[in-house]
């Protein structure tokens, strides 16, 4: 995919004043499709790559692909069922590279899965998708006449035992505390959908998971159904600020065909339980948060400002 600036209507269109948070993720839902045919529209020739496959069983293998319009899903597609549904990631020229984003010219492409000899690159690619997945839950949990604010998700590495989504909720939900703790298993197939948008501090990625929209700072997992099992943990209370109280919401979770002995998943279930310290929320999100408050304007902007 290539790297562009989000058109002018995208970076400065206000929504309608104080929309609901159902309203407030359609608009930018709506404004997440426009920008896709924007950037499909840059390639309206069809032009051809050579696609040249690395991994076992797979070297050498060449795929004659469309520029601007194939991903790495599309090229699994013409290999086998398994690979369809095992890769969770790719390398594109070495780089970590989403699966449905477009290939832009001819490159080596490995497909990567959860049980490679070095899993490493499409592990931390899975905390951050169910992180990113945390969020939706979050945004979705409450009556729609409670706003969410999600803030920037931390980038937190597999070994600090549970991946985090750090929010402000409504004022009006400032005592508010977790009563119930539920296990999800993402059986719904969603697609993480990917565009670049252009913001202040460079070119970001802006995923779409159903009709919720959020910011990765890396690539995510192919689809939801990659997540198995899935738990979210603890919701902590990490500070407080003039435009409510700071939390951080953190879970755990285990990849499509790899299990835990339910002991196993007690202890993990425990560390996961407590508060990740490594990363807090930063003073630029707090910012965000300001900037979003009152949901009257610029609200698309303000999502790609991070």
């Amino acid at each position: 995919m290539n790297e562009c600036k989000c058109v002018a209507g995208l970076a400065s269109s206000a929504a309608a004043a104080c929309l609901s948070s159902a309203e407030l993720r359609s608009h930018r839902s709506a404004l997440f499709s426009k920008e896709q045919v924007r950037q499909r529209s840059l390639y309206p020739r069809t032009e051809k790559i050579e696609v040249m496959l690395q991994g076992p069983g797979l070297q050498g293998t060449l795929l004659v692909m469309n520029r601007g319009l194939s991903t790495p899903y599309s090229c699994t597609r013409h290999l086998t069922e398994w690979h369809v549904k095992s890769s969770a990631l790719a390398l594109v020229d070495g780089q970590p590279w989403h699966m449905h984003q477009p290939l832009i010219h001819s490159c080596d492409l490995t497909l990567l899965t959860f049980k490679d000899d070095d899993p490493q690159i499409a592990n931390q690619a899975y905390w951050r998708s169910c992180a990113a997945l945390l969020g939706h839950v979050l945004d979705e949990a409450f009556k729609d006449e409670f706003s969410v604010e999600l803030l920037k998700l931390p980038e937190v590495p597999v070994t600090a035992g549970a991946f985090c989504c750090d929010l402000v909720l409504d004022s009006r939900l400032d005592s508010w505390t977790p009563t119930e703790v539920r296990t999800a298993s993402s059986q719904t197939l969603l697609t993480f959908e990917e565009r670049a948008a252009q913001s202040q501090n460079g070119t970001v990625s802006l995923y779409r998971c159903g009709d919720h929209v959020t910011v990765s700072g890396g690539p995510l997992v192919a689809r939801t159904g990659l997540c198995s099992q899935y738990e979210v943990t603890s919701v902590h209370k990490v500070g407080e600020c003039e435009w409510g109280v700071l939390r951080r919401a953190q879970g755990l979770s285990l990849p499509l065909n790899l299990t835990a002995h339910h002991n196993v998943w007690k202890m993990l279930r425990k560390r996961a339980e407590r508060l990740v310290r490594n990363v807090f929320v930063c003073d630029n999100s707090v910012k965000q948060v300001k900037a979003r408050h009152c949901r009257q304007k610029h609200c698309f902007n303000a999502l790609v400002s991070f």
